[in-house]
């Protein structure tokens, strides 16, 4: 699918995939390295039954920092928010074989239950970019992601609990997005999606690499912002949390990927 293809279906859609992303030969010892550093460093992070994650992977490993600005990718999400654009999560998420589906929801910051969030109704724009990059192959055997194609477009999600939709309840429209190992799914993060049933017998392994346009305020995700403080510690709220990139780790990433982290690079002491 050419570039203009693939940005059609992901303004009718509210998602497309980029295949090869992460060459062929690469995905194995990619997909290792992540296993076992989300084996070693998973336990005090909280998750779903069967899901296992680690938040700001980039300080953990980056076997996989080179593919972070691929061209392909990158100038299709400079197409969509704008030339200047940053990294706001790297995560580490294995659905584990037998893991619980999930609910529905949007990300951040249309998830309503996040103390930094855009407040429904919210507007018909693309402000976040999600992508799911697809260490495993997907399928709906092995617990490929539940979209909901379109909904991007509706002013809110199942987390506004106005709304009325039972979050639980399988939708009549939903699909698994499926694609081979190096494949990256992009999605509006307004795009209503769930975790899926992992019914085979290997786990599915991905990253969450979401993109912000320059504008976009973070804060509220970095764990040492006065703005964090104000909006969750203090009030007790509910809130991603994005641990800054170590300086060290910050040195060694490509050049044409640091410029992607410089803004949440760990402050000095």
């Amino acid at each position: 699918m050419d570039d203009n293809s693939l940005l059609r279906t992901f303004r009718t859609s509210g998602f497309c995939i980029i295949d090869n992303v992460i060459p062929a030969d690469r995905c194995d010892e990619i997909r290792s390295s992540v296993e076992a550093t989300v084996k070693r460093e998973c336990g005090q992070y909280a998750s779903p039954q069967g899901v296992d994650f680690v938040p700001g992977l980039i300080n953990h490993d980056q076997s996989f920092a080179p593919y972070l600005a691929e061209t392909r990718l990158l100038e299709f999400v400079q197409r969509v928010l704008g030339e200047q654009v940053r990294i706001s999560f790297t995560s580490a998420i294995i659905n584990q074989p037998g893991n619980v589906r999930g609910k529905w929801h949007a990300d951040w910051p249309f998830n309503q239950n996040n103390a930094g969030h855009v407040p429904a109704p919210y507007g018909d724009a693309v402000l976040h970019l999600t992508t799911l990059w697809m260490l495993s192959p997907f399928d709906a055997g092995n617990g490929g992601t539940l979209v909901v194609p379109g909904s991007h477009r509706i002013s809110t999600n199942p987390t506004d609990s106005a709304y009325g939709v039972d979050a639980e309840a399988p939708h009549p429209q939903e699909v698994h997005a499926a694609g081979a190992a190096g494949s990256v799914l992009v999605f509006d993060s307004r795009l209503w999606h769930t975790t899926a049933p992992n019914n085979a017998p290997n786990a599915r392994v991905a990253l969450a690499v979401r993109y912000a346009p320059w504008w976009l305020n973070l804060e509220v995700l970095r764990p040492e912002s006065d703005l964090r403080k104000q909006m969750v510690t203090e009030p007790g709220a509910s809130e991603n949390l994005v641990p800054s990139v170590n300086p060290a780790v910050y040195e060694k990433l490509p050049a044409n990927v640091q410029p992607l982290y410089r803004h949440w690079i760990q402050p000095h002491p």
